[in-house]
């Protein structure tokens, strides 16, 4: 989906595809010399993370497997508690292996911190997080995130992957949503 084809449901495109395509591809080289003679899986979070995952693995230079998790964050809304419930675990082994989470955007950091300290405690190598976007504002956490496409100001923002009650995922720039939409 264009951001011209909803442009009334939209306040502005803040990042384009080919921005995100661009910082995606500069993003799988450092991650693939990090990594060269490794063991390494990319774990995605479902379903945010589906776009960020396909894109960023077409841009490493070999191959490297994938898995995924889906989680249920507990919260009032657009806000999450931290309170964290498996939905779909990983269906590999991580013991001793070096992963990589994939997320689409780390907000409050709540839900993100505890995967990364439940997928610790599976006895990996280790464990590295990489995100497209991160609120840096919205932090009630501290994450260490090695690897960041881009810092956003705290605003709700939907596309590529990114959604509003399911809706806008398809969107292919990231963009902020406009307020009539979701009050």
């Amino acid at each position: 989906m264009d951001s011209k084809d909803i442009q009334d449901d939209l306040v502005e495109v803040l990042i384009t595809e080919d921005q995100i395509q661009a910082r995606l591809a500069e993003l799988a080289t450092e991650v693939w010399e990090h990594y060269q003679g490794k063991d390494v899986l990319l774990v995605g979070v479902l379903k945010g993370a589906v776009m960020v995952m396909a894109d960023f693995m077409r841009h490493l230079p070999g191959s490297a497997p994938m898995d995924w998790m889906a989680v249920s964050s507990y919260g009032s809304g657009t806000k999450s508690s931290g309170v964290v419930r498996i939905l779909k675990d990983l269906d590999t082994d991580i013991s001793g292996k070096h992963v990589l989470i994939v997320e689409d955007i780390i907000d409050s950091g709540l839900t993100l911190s505890w995967i990364r300290a439940n997928l610790d405690s599976r006895s990996p190598a280790s464990v590295e997080i990489l995100t497209l976007l991160r609120k840096p504002e919205a932090a009630k956490v501290e994450i260490d995130t090695r690897w960041v496409g881009f810092d956003i100001a705290n605003e709700f923002v939907v596309g590529y992957g990114l959604d509003y009650a399911e809706g806008y995922r398809n969107l292919r720039d990231v963009a902020t949503l406009a307020p009539h939409v979701y009050s």
